[in-house]
């Protein structure tokens, strides 16, 4: 598959879909322990111990599937994920955060877009408000056990 969109992802039609080519794909069965550099365009199944990045000055697309997992920082222009990551994240671009998703620590984006069942635990952060010029918005994890005030 040369191209993947956010419908492919959360089988839905998107107005404005995450389209670029998969250069690097990281299936399911995958184990990768280290930092993982890359540009273009990457897909991942599997799991990642260590940080992605992209490349220096290259405008890059991480698709992090159901059953992707990444325990590291991730640094990246756009961001399609409905798996997990543990880090830092910052998407410069556009950050997608899928129903499935669950994000643990904080996240700067340029835009965003979340969806029913998405879990983001820790902050939201602006690439703007990167230099303090506004206050950052702090999630917690949800409980839907405890009644809501």
């Amino acid at each position: 598959v040369d191209e993947w969109t956010e419908d492919d992802m959360f089988g839905r039609n998107k107005s404005r879909p995450v389209t670029g080519r998969i250069d690097t794909l990281i299936a399911k069965k995958t184990v990768i322990d280290g930092d993982v550099s890359f540009q273009g365009g990457m897909h991942l199944e599997g799991r990642v111990r260590g940080s992605v990045r992209a490349m220096p000055d290259q405008k890059t697309t991480l698709w992090v599937g159901e059953g992707g997992r990444i325990d590291g920082d991730v640094v990246v222009t756009d961001l399609v994920v409905d798996g997990e990551i543990r880090g830092q994240v910052h998407a410069t671009g556009r950050a997608v955060i899928g129903a499935k998703a669950r994000v643990v620590g904080d996240l700067h984006y340029g835009s965003i877009e979340t969806v029913m069942g998405a879990r983001i635990e820790g902050k939201l952060i602006p690439m703007s408000s990167d230099t303090g010029s506004a206050p950052a918005l702090e999630l917690s994890a949800f409980d839907p056990n405890q009644p809501r005030t």
